[in-house]
């Protein structure tokens, strides 16, 4: 089924505020659910609201929390996210990182004790608005692990994003790279499974250690385990972020000395800094536009398709569903339907949004 992006954002905005939050926070994480639907990202799209609207239920995530400032000192900003919102928490902990970076030139922000925060592209394109450059390292603790290490057969961390966010030229977009450092992010098994569909063949281990294409293993007790990105390279990447993300926010790793409550907590390591402190404007924008006609000047291993960079296939995809609108499988809304219902909202009524 298709649905328009104000439909989408009006049916979880209705349920967020039923569910406890306030207009201000409604709608800025129904925003940012949308936006990750609208750029491909379905895995941190709506999909996710029931899963919010559970760890809600079970006192695993707090309506109305705000990113509370635990150290500042100068260029660098400690906050915790208190199990609020990831989607908000996060944002505030940028904005108040742009800020600051307006005057210092480079700061160095940590995140701790937020919920599940989404597409950690939405912070990279708050630093692109900005125009800033910024540099995200993400860990994700309280629920057991996702992701198999290079040459094991179980799982012993999760998905570990990275995002990394250059500012526009006046000839360039933005080149925003926002990436799992595993092969797949776990919303996308979700994705797969409620379609039907079978995934592709190195990107899932089951239970048992072995290869398979069932996305379910992964929604299983005892549970599957997904791959790395790239062998050994996404493996190091991933442990990197545990480290950065887990031990130097305070906020802790996946190790299993560390209570796991069952919900999803993210922890972010971000660097955000003034590139014209570094070297001069106009030199850089040129330096970039340059590098980037380099690269896409490259023939095209399909024919009839072009080279891209980080960040355009979201460009692209966002144009495709503003205008087409936004497939949400069948499982998925009847999914968000009962947590409509669970917080008390008739789905008729969300019928008729």
């Amino acid at each position: 089924m298709l649905i328009s992006e104000q439909k989408l954002k009006k049916v979880l905005h209705e349920i967020l505020q039923q569910a406890g939050s306030d207009e201000y926070e409604a709608a800025l994480v129904s925003e940012h659910l949308v936006r990750a639907n609208l750029t491909g990202h379905d895995s941190h799209g709506a999909i996710m609201l029931p899963i919010y609207i559970r760890n809600m239920r079970a006192g695993l995530l707090v309506p109305g929390m705000c990113a509370k400032m635990v150290k500042d000192d100068d260029s660098i900003m400690i906050f915790d996210g208190q199990r609020g919102y990831g989607q908000r928490v996060a944002a505030e902990a940028m904005d108040a990182a742009i800020n600051r970076c307006r005057e210092t030139g480079v700061v160095l922000m940590t995140l701790r004790n937020a919920h599940h925060i989404g597409r950690v592209g939405a912070y990279g394109e708050q630093s692109i608005a900005a125009g800033l450059v910024s540099l995200h390292f993400v860990n994700v603790i309280d629920h057991p692990p996702l992701v198999a290490p290079f040459g094991g057969r179980d799982a012993r961390f999760s998905t570990n994003p990275i995002c990394i966010a250059m500012p526009a030229t006046g000839e360039t977009p933005a080149v925003l790279l926002d990436m799992a450092t595993s092969r797949i992010a776990r919303g996308k098994a979700m994705v797969a499974m409620n379609k039907g569909e079978r995934m592709a063949e190195g990107l899932i281990l089951d239970s048992e250690g072995e290869p398979t294409t069932d996305p379910s293993v992964m929604f299983r007790e005892p549970g599957g385990a997904l791959l790395p990105f790239g062998e050994h390279k996404g493996y190091g990447l991933a442990t990197l972020c545990e480290l950065l993300a887990g031990v130097l926010t305070g906020g802790g790793t996946i190790q299993p000395e560390n209570k796991r409550l069952g919900g999803i907590v993210n922890n972010m390591f971000t660097f955000v800094f003034d590139p014209c402190r570094l070297v001069e404007h106009e030199w850089m924008q040129h330096e970039m536009d340059a590098f980037i006609s380099h690269v896409k000047g490259s023939p095209p291993s399909v024919p009839g398709e072009s080279v891209m960079v980080a960040g355009e296939p979201e460009r692209k995809k966002y144009a495709e569903r503003s205008l087409a609108g936004i497939p949400i499988e069948e499982v998925t809304w009847e999914e968000i339907m009962r947590a409509a219902e669970d917080v008390g909202i008739n789905r008729s009524s969300l019928e008729l949004l």
